[in-house]
């Protein structure tokens, strides 16, 4: 963690170095794709040149690409295999979108994202106790499901979850049985009747969700704070939606003065 600080306070510093290094990087690495050789990779060296050869395009563009890698071909959009796919709700048309999800973009952004939140963390709050206790980890409610042999697909929450390294494993709750329960509210109850026996040290999730969970819990438990349930709980890792409008509801069903909150944006 202190070293990954030190390379988070270099990132600080020089944010536009970091950004053309991993430009460099990407499109190096994507050279000899498919898509990397019908734009030119090889000729890309600068932002004026990757905004020269790489047109601003849709998913709908991009969707025949990945509709080739859901059907098994291979360095198309990147070189290493793609077999997993985030189905993300369809945002703008009525149709879902399926967003290929690569080993390195679990390493470098999702898990990396955790990682840092955690480093940040315990150097901000070095006598945290956070690694005495559980995570409490509230994400989406769609099983994964199989496109052929080798290729799956599910909300990226349920395809992260599938993915985790072992260690984290470890120090989350609830597992993964429960975590990937299709229907919602069965999912609920079995968190809110599971989560209370754990040791639990901080909550990761959407203020909503994670709102809805907490009142359970509070209802099955017949408690009247968090606090009560949890009282070792230091901070709530939260994303996806401004958490303004949650905070005094959350201040309030938590009653813990000392309570942080981290906002992560992988």
């Amino acid at each position: 963690m202190k070293k990954r600080m030190h390379q988070i306070d270099l990132f600080i510093k020089y944010p536009h170095d970091v950004q053309r290094e991993w430009q460099r990087k990407l499109v190096s690495s994507a050279r000899q794709t498919e898509f990397g050789k019908q734009h030119g990779f090889k000729d890309i060296e600068t932002l004026n040149d990757f905004q020269r050869h790489i047109p601003i395009c849709t998913h709908d563009e991009l969707k025949p690409f990945i509709d080739r890698l859901m059907q098994g071909e291979q360095n198309l959009l990147w070189p290493s295999e793609v077999k997993w796919f985030a189905k993300s709700s369809g945002t703008t048309s009525d149709r879902s979108k399926f967003i290929p999800v690569t080993k390195e973009s679990l390493e470098d952004c999702h898990f990396r994202g955790g990682k840092d939140m955690l480093s940040i963390w315990c150097h901000n709050n070095p006598d945290t106790r956070i690694f005495a206790g559980k995570s409490l980890t509230i994400g989406g409610s769609h099983r994964i499901n199989q496109i052929d042999q080798d290729s799956y697909y599910g909300d990226l929450s349920a395809v992260l979850i599938k993915n985790l390294p072992t260690w984290a494993e470890f120090h989350r709750t609830p597992d993964p049985q429960v975590a990937l329960m299709e229907e919602w509210d069965a999912k609920l109850n079995a968190m809110a009747k599971i989560t209370p026996n754990e040791h639990v040290t901080s909550i990761s999730g959407v203020p909503s969700w994670t709102m809805v969970l907490c009142k359970r819990i509070l209802q099955h438990t017949g408690k009247k704070t968090l606090a009560e349930v949890w009282p070792h709980l230091e901070v709530f890792f939260h994303g996806g939606v401004s958490f303004s409008p949650y905070r005094s509801e959350f201040e309030q069903m938590l009653c813990l003065p000392s309570m942080g909150y981290l906002e992560t944006y992988n």
